[in-house]
């Protein structure tokens, strides 16, 4: 392991306790809600909230161990950290800005502009070498910050929100050229974001917290597929019920039985896409074994499709294309039936 912190953080109205593991090369995501701790993990890894307790590991060293006593500054730890505003030197050029923590670890003037450079070219700027920050697109700022921190030759890469500032278009090509230079960097990175599409891309172990505790944690698949929060369900878009499962069939906390394709035995999470909740006037016939009548309380466009928010013995969203909005003339108050196949949902322990 290249990165073992035990994080315990205590202020009025909150706290945190969270233990983080990641591998040498590994890309670990912490995603969370608002508030619930993410930035405060990031900057007890950077030694910038001094009252943290625990204790933090880097390749063998210890930066942090708050019961022998051991606290590295910020400046020593060694680690490359991109904040999401990126906070470049505005009176500094691109590659004085990358320039600079080479300098302040003692390298000479020339020496360190030159592996400025060399990095700035790595990220396609090598036309950006003399602009200001304020002269850069968004793009290139996070491009210039990333090169900043890596130009450390840092073992621990620490990105909060890297992606946050850019509009829709740019992140979509930031965040593949990203991807391009965490695979090429030989140490660990702890990214920081509440976009579950930057971790699903960038990650390759995704850690949930809540209220600055950790809810759940694996590889991106697993976490997408089987959702263990209410939370981590509509970050990855599925419907999420809980109930005890008898066979094939789950009773759920208001009584309503869900017919599901994986046999269990106790306590039981079932997850399901709003695209497999299938919506009728009346009540359908046929082949689906979980039919119920709902209630519309909410309409809205989602992508391409309508997202609709449904009431009943079984809580649900659904999303239909917008025809079917106008055919099944979807308003809020509008009685329907709700139809589920047993094949489209997954079941698994609680």
């Amino acid at each position: 392991m290249t990165l073992e912190a035990d994080l315990r953080v205590v202020r009025t109205g909150f706290a945190l306790d969270v233990a983080l593991r990641a591998e040498t090369g590994a890309v670990l995501a912490v995603l969370g809600p608002n508030g619930a701790g993410k930035t405060t993990v990031m900057r007890a890894l950077a030694g910038l909230v001094p009252e943290a307790d625990g204790r933090v590991v880097v390749d063998g060293r210890v930066l942090a161990d708050t019961v022998a006593g051991i606290w590295t500054p910020p400046e020593r730890r060694g680690a490359g950290v991109v904040f999401q505003d990126y906070l470049l030197f505005p009176h500094l050029s691109a590659v004085d800005n990358v320039a600079f923590g080479l300098r302040v670890r003692g390298a000479s003037r020339l020496a360190a502009r030159a592996a400025a450079a060399t990095w700035l070219a790595r990220m396609g700027l090598t036309e950006q070498t003399g602009a200001r920050p304020r002269e850069l697109s968004g793009g290139e700022a996070q491009r210039v910050a990333l090169a900043r921190a890596l130009a450390i030759e840092p073992r621990l890469l620490l990105l909060d929100e890297p992606l946050a500032a850019l509009d829709a278009a740019t992140r979509l090509t930031v965040r593949a050229d990203l991807r391009r230079h965490l695979d090429a960097y030989g140490g660990t990175t702890v990214l920081v974001t509440h976009d579950p599409l930057d971790a699903m891309v960038l990650a390759d172990r995704i850690v949930v917290i809540e209220a600055g505790r950790i809810v759940q944690e694996g590889p991106p698949l697993e976490v997408a597929r089987a959702p263990r929060t209410d939370y981590v369900a509509r970050l990855v878009g599925l419907n999420l019920v809980r109930g005890e499962a008898h066979g094939a069939i789950v009773r759920l906390e208001g009584g309503f039985e869900l017919a599901v394709a994986e046999p269990l035995s106790g306590r039981a999470l079932v997850a399901f896409a709003p695209t497999a909740v299938a919506l009728f006037p009346f009540r359908p016939e046929g082949s689906p074994r979980n039919t119920w009548p709902v209630v519309v309380t909410g309409v809205e466009q989602h992508g391409s499709l309508v997202r609709v928010t449904l009431d009943g013995s079984l809580p649900a969203v659904a999303e239909v294309t917008p025809p079917a909005v106008a055919e099944l003339r979807l308003v809020p108050g509008r009685e329907l039936w709700a139809a589920l196949k047993a094949t489209e949902t997954h079941a698994y322990p609680a």
